[in-house]
């Protein structure tokens, strides 16, 4: 059984707020958020002759699937591209404005979440919180990581992966599960 646009719509309707929420507490952003939920909903318009299920229930799980992908191609590509948008025949998304920005925030808990990492990087050993700030939040490539901290690349890169599992240990009680728990 294809995936029928009246379904889809349903789904849509009573499930896009929760999907918005699922893409902003991973991806941080909740413009970004919005794009990928789109985009989401599209390649399920898209390609609804794949969906086997039958209940309402059985697309949103389909759909959570899609959802997983898009927020893998998302940090593979760096960047989401505007193919939901296209795809609409719309030539430019309007922005959110700063109520839908804040109300999608709060949906996700991303202020919660921010304290929480501050918070987990001012705990952690004072090595970890440096080559994260000089990686994540000041965007340094490796070759300029390791010759601000006098190391080798090799060496930036473990220390830096190291550091990223100990703050995902430490923050896994806060995070959402990828089953039971989507918004």
């Amino acid at each position: 059984m294809s995936l029928s646009s009246e379904q889809l719509a349903r789904v849509y309707d009573a499930h896009a707020r929760e999907f918005v929420a699922f893409f902003a507490r991973r991806v941080y952003d909740p413009e970004v958020a919005v794009d990928l939920t789109a985009e989401t909903f599209a390649a399920a318009f898209v390609g609804g002759d794949s969906f086997t299920g039958k209940t309402d229930e059985d697309a949103v799980r389909w759909l959570y699937g899609i959802a997983k992908n898009q927020v893998a191609g998302f940090w593979r590509a760096g960047q989401v591209e505007q193919r939901a948008v296209e795809r609409l025949g719309m030539q430019q998304r309007r922005g959110l404005t700063d109520e839908e920005y804040e109300r999608i925030e709060e949906l996700a808990a991303l202020g919660d979440l921010r304290r929480r990492v501050a918070a987990e990087l001012e705990a952690m050993p004072a090595e970890h919180a440096e080559v994260l700030r000089l990686r994540v939040v000041q965007e340094l490539d490796y070759p300029v990581l390791a010759a601000r901290l006098e190391i080798s690349e090799q060496t930036a890169r473990a220390r830096v992966s190291r550091a990223l599992r100990a703050l995902a240990v430490r923050l896994e009680p806060y995070l959402p599960t990828e089953e039971g728990s989507h918004a």
